[in-house]
């Protein structure tokens, strides 16, 4: 672990970028006593982090948390490398996956309020592919009722998965047509994509899979910009993120973390296979998973959201709209949302994130109207705007689990005073 006031004078220092468009001014570090939080009670994160460092459930981590808008705790742990002992630092690059959706979901919002997109919207009018779509229904592939809607991508009410559901001819359509293959351009994606049938008529279900990335879809056909272009002017640059992207160019590639697999027992071993390799070979602009970030990136992404759309003057959504988008709009037999062995009771989800909408067992340190999501290598973030808190989480993990946020969120909710 570097020392607390290293890292905190690190972060005031502009993060490197081969051109920076925007000279953004970092977000304010202060004593967490002047936004009430307690420096002591948030030295117990450290001790957690290590101790999972110490049982080698985790390589390394980066932990950054910010009140009312400020950095009240940022610290780097372990290693990003264990091969070459290289340290996590505060500008290691992770790849966020699932973290990508918020992103994506983002963009389409922004669309909304420019009039360009409706949430009504059946998706074939900006991918006409799906004019065909069909929902499996007993042995064939019938017409839905409705049409899977702008919103149902969004919420993950379109009934498309990520082709791991059981039913075979769901799973095998999945397998020949919707996997994230790296050299797939997206355009080609969303045409393949349209032969994979629904598990569910639209609107009666929630299901995690490939939602977001026909959604990024639509905002590429709606913008007339590729999706790499779109987030990097309308967003990326905007906001200061010098360190995001699906690419991650030559001289800061030797940033990025090691992927580890974790035995949950103790034992680490090297991930050799991954799904891009953000490189000039990734053609496929995944919204649903393809950005690498730093954690002073996603955070500057975050606090922008956390303060209904604006950050230090760039205002990317209206506040109404990011109160739309952070509210559950899930109901009847979409609720609670759900993964195989894992129904997560008291959450819904709205238009891009997921919602924390009862008190269960679930999420149990949670706060009501906390909202957030994570990635497939076990990143994590969380909001609650009730306390003014972001928190955002990055380690390099698989499988997914929620070992860290776990561990964490009772800490950091219990050093509010």
């Amino acid at each position: 672990m570097k020392p607390f006031t290293v890292i905190f004078s690190l972060l005031l220092i502009p993060a490197l970028s081969v051109a920076r468009e925007h000279a953004a001014q970092e977000l304010s570090v202060v004593d967490p006593s002047s936004v009430g939080m307690s420096t002591e009670k948030l030295q117990l994160v450290g001790d957690k982090v290590q101790s999972l460092i110490r049982e080698k459930k985790i390589a390394g981590a980066s932990v950054m948390v910010t009140r009312k808008g400020k950095i009240v705790y940022a610290e780097t742990f372990g290693l990003r490398n264990i091969e070459n002992k290289t340290p996590m630092e505060e500008d290691t690059i992770f790849r966020i996956y699932s973290m990508t959706k918020a992103v994506t979901s983002v963009a389409a919002m922004m669309l909304v309020e420019k009039g360009k997109l409706r949430l009504e919207d059946d998706i074939s009018k900006y991918l006409p592919e799906f004019k065909q779509a069909k929902v499996w229904k007993g042995e064939e592939g019938v017409a839905p009722a409705a049409p899977v809607t702008v919103k149902d991508l969004l919420c993950h009410t379109s009934g498309y998965s990520y082709g791991n559901i059981g039913v075979q001819a769901i799973d095998q359509a999945h397998l020949k047509n919707g996997s994230l293959i790296e050299r797939t351009p997206l355009s080609r994606f969303c045409a393949q994509a349209a032969l994979i049938p629904m598990a569910f008529e639209p609107g009666e279900g929630w299901l995690y899979g490939i939602s977001t990335d026909l959604l990024g879809g639509v905002v590429e056909r709606v913008s007339g910009m590729a999706l790499d272009r779109f987030f990097q002017s309308q967003i990326f640059a905007p906001l200061g993120m010098v360190d995001t992207g699906f690419v991650i160019p030559e001289n800061k590639r030797t940033r990025l973390a090691v992927a580890y697999e974790s035995d949950k027992n103790g034992s680490l071993s090297r991930r050799t296979s991954d799904l891009f390799t953000y490189s000039a070979r990734t053609k496929m602009m995944s919204g649903g998973g393809g950005l690498a970030s730093t954690i002073r990136d996603y955070t500057r992404f975050l606090q922008m959201i956390a303060n209904g759309g604006e950050l230090q003057g760039q205002r990317l959504l209206q506040k109404k709209t990011v109160g739309e988008m952070t509210r559950n709009h899930l109901s009847g037999p979409a609720m609670p949302i759900r993964f195989p062995g894992n129904l997560r009771h008291g959450t819904g989800f709205g238009l891009g994130f997921s919602v924390k909408v009862r008190q269960t067992d679930w999420n149990k340190a949670g706060r009501l109207g906390e909202y957030g999501w994570g990635g497939m290598l076990s990143t994590h973030f969380w909001i609650s705007p009730a306390d003014q808190l972001v928190v955002v989480t990055m380690e390099q993990t698989f499988p997914f689990d929620f070992l860290l946020e776990d561990a964490l969120k009772p800490l950091i909710y219990n050093s509010i005073e």
